[in-house]
């Protein structure tokens, strides 16, 4: 798959930005392909010192045609697949000719139902922006923290949990030298550690302390509210339910603050819930949900439990309401929503689900790579937002994409401008 095209001087013919999306897909359905430069030459090329030639200006194959139709007036998406018939070991008057041009058809007919799914996706089109999206303030602060600790305290750098819930940080972050685990055995004594932004349970932090960790706490200040409102209606004797997620890194932190915290996942953990005594039964919530299932939970709660109390302001974080609201604002103008964000990240799987019950079509993908083609058949206004853990320059890469399937109309939908900013932990200030 060509993303450059150029002559056998290494003048450049064309650039095909393509080819990153349409190899994503061709991988996605079985074919073995390789991004690379084509060297388009007016000759066949023989020899191992010929080809080391045309490799030391980059290429990865040779052809005879591409430079020659790419230099045609295309008003359209253009892209370049070439299946390898001849190699320096096997080159065309070779006996294995006739073999290894059945395997390079077999191959081009393995691509036709992908390239046919590009050429349906390929067109003009139009792309809402939803604002605001992509990185939070407690997000920001959360990898600004392993950054600063970093910096200060020296690599390795232990991050108990993945810091925020998206892949690319914690590669990025890998890359610079913190050490990701899931429990303090993994860590040795005396080493730095950072409490990733989704906050841990105060058994995490006796360990930490037994074992003389120098610990860095990124705990967003949203969870931390939580925490605080646990112990305020536990020193007043309520018994706290908590509405969450089952296994989500917060849950487990917020569930750990104090004994006796029932876990409330649906309506019908409402029907079956047993308390001490009606008249002293306080809520909490995970901060990342969608606020219309919490408001459900919480009604048929206080129809169970007429005398239940909440919290004095809602336990879900403005990053999270602030971008479901922009999802809803724009959802019914999109044939298609694409959701940036990693599969385990509770804030983005419910831009998806508001999404979706607003009637717009939508996915969610980690970057460009996952976007499928056959999605795009027929949308022709394709939203765009972004999980509060995603990185922005993943919203700039999926807009690149779309675009290198025709002009791209780009327009912000947004429906409100973040200023919050929360300080940094003490220890890395």
């Amino acid at each position: 798959m060509a993303d450059r095209v150029i002559d056998d001087e290494g003048r450049t013919v064309a650039e095909l930005p393509s080819a990153r999306l349409l190899a994503a897909n061709l991988a996605h359905s079985g074919v073995d392909v390789e991004i690379g430069t084509v060297v388009s030459s007016d000759r066949v090329v023989h020899g191992r010192a010929a080809r080391e030639r045309l490799a030391a200006l980059g290429a990865v194959a040779v052809d005879m045609e591409t430079a020659t139709i790419l230099s045609q007036p295309w008003d359209c998406p253009v892209a370049v697949v070439r299946a390898i018939a001849d190699t320096p070991e096997r080159e065309l008057r070779s006996p294995a000719t006739l073999s290894a041009g059945r395997k390079a058809l077999s191959s081009l007919r393995a691509a036709a139902p992908v390239l046919e799914q590009w050429a349906a996706a390929a067109g003009d089109r139009n792309v809402l922006l939803a604002g605001p999206r992509s990185f939070c303030a407690g997000v920001e602060r959360a990898i600004e923290t392993v950054v600063r600790a970093l910096e200060r305290f020296g690599a390795p750098v232990y991050v108990r949990r993945q810091i925020v819930h998206n892949k690319h940080v914690v590669e990025d972050l890998e890359e610079r030298g913190a050490i990701f685990v899931e429990e303090l055995d993994e860590v040795p004594d005396g080493a730095t550690v950072v409490f990733s932004a989704h906050g841990v349970a105060p058994s995490v932090r006796a360990v930490a302390s037994q074992r003389s960790m120098n610990v860095v706490d990124a705990t967003c200040p949203l969870v931390a509210k939580v925490h605080h409102e646990v112990h305020r209606f536990a020193s007043r004797g309520y018994q706290i339910v908590l509405i969450g997620h089952r296994g989500h890194d917060e849950t487990e932190g917020t569930l750990g603050e104090h004994d006796g915290i029932v876990l409330i996942e649906d309506e019908h953990d409402v029907e079956i819930l047993k308390v001490d005594d009606p008249e002293k039964l306080a809520y909490i919530t995970q901060t990342t949900l969608s606020p219309s299932d919490v408001s459900s939970l919480v009604e048929a709660l206080a129809r169970r439990f007429p005398k239940i109390i909440g919290p004095h302001a809602a336990d879900i974080c403005y990053a999270t309401q602030n971008r479901q609201e922009a999802v809803l604002s724009m959802a019914a103008d999109c044939d298609l929503l694409v959701v940036v964000g990693s599969r385990n990240s509770s804030n983005t799987a419910r831009l998806v689900e508001v999404a979706t019950r607003a009637g717009c079509r939508a996915v969610m993908v980690d970057d460009e790579t996952d976007l499928r083609l056959e999605w795009l058949e027929g949308a022709r206004t394709v939203g765009v937002t972004a999980g509060a853990s995603a990185p922005p320059v993943l919203v700039d890469r999926m807009v690149e994409a779309l675009s290198s399937l025709g002009s791209v109309r780009s327009e912000e939908r947004a429906v409100r401008v973040e200023n919050v900013n929360f300080p940094l932990p003490l220890e890395v200030r």
